[in-house]
């Protein structure tokens, strides 16, 4: 009995060339994906997909084939997707790290989410599905180096403009309401940073100031208090938590 049970696991075990040929494989593979994101210079490029690429791989292999000399033993029971469960969810530790808040803006989500992907392709290479992990690589390309381009043409980004001024603290913002209420700017947001001797007002608008930000600024000139109006620009969409890839 124990030699058929020895003769069956001998079968399920790869030959090192087989084991290295996936590695190898898994390496091209994430570093396809690696390539796109870091000809976009984020913060996950080629070496971090092919590592993550090639570790999700060996994990994959080791789960299904490096507990055959424990399965010999009578009353052993193996569960290969035990590994294969915690990569998937271990990966979300490295991908946190690429997520950065900069600059009212949250960068980073499609790189860590590329990164999450890539250990699937490394996975499935790992378990032998080929075919899955090569179509899963040409459809993530596609994704991230095919579907921006669509989104600029379709999905046109608008753009936050901002006016920053100072006030003399303890001064009535109603006159300041008044004046975005005749306004023809949406506005997005509007920000009280408190200072020591002062206040400082953000405003940000959901378009280009244009000729209109003029009537706004001639406007907060003549009110009491306040001093240093400045403007800025950007195409962040949403000033609270806007997203880049």
């Amino acid at each position: 009995m124990w030699w058929g049970r020895y003769m069956f696991n001998q079968q399920l075990m790869l030959s090192d060339v087989e084991i290295l040929l996936r590695l190898f494989l898994a390496a091209i593979l994430g570093g396809m994906i690696g390539l796109e994101r870091e000809r976009g210079s984020w913060f996950a490029g080629l070496r971090t997909h092919m590592l993550v690429c090639m570790g999700s791989t060996l994990f994959m292999i080791v789960s299904q084939y490096g507990f055959n000399g424990i399965l010999q033993k009578e009353l052993v029971v193996l569960d290969p997707s035990r590994i294969s469960a915690q990569v998937a969810s271990g990966i979300g530790f490295l991908g946190a790290g690429t997520i950065l808040f900069w600059k009212n803006a949250i960068r980073g989500l499609t790189t860590a989410a590329s990164l999450w992907a890539v250990a699937a392709v490394g996975l499935s290479i790992g378990g032998g599905l080929y075919l899955a992990g090569v179509g899963m690589t040409i459809m993530i390309f596609i994704v991230l180096a095919g579907i921006k381009p669509l989104e600029k043409i379709f999905f046109k980004k608008k753009f936050i403009s901002e006016i920053r001024f100072a006030i003399a603290p303890k001064i009535s913002l109603i006159a300041l309401d008044e004046i975005l209420q005749k306004s023809a700017l949406r506005l997005a947001n509007l920000q009280v940073e408190i200072l020591k001797d002062k206040e400082v007002i953000h405003l940000f608008f959901y378009s280009n100031l244009g000729s209109e930000s003029i009537v706004i600024i001639e406007a907060l000139k003549n009110l009491p208090g306040i001093e240093k109006i400045e403007t800025y620009e950007s195409d962040k969409v949403d000033i609270q938590s806007g997203s880049s890839s």
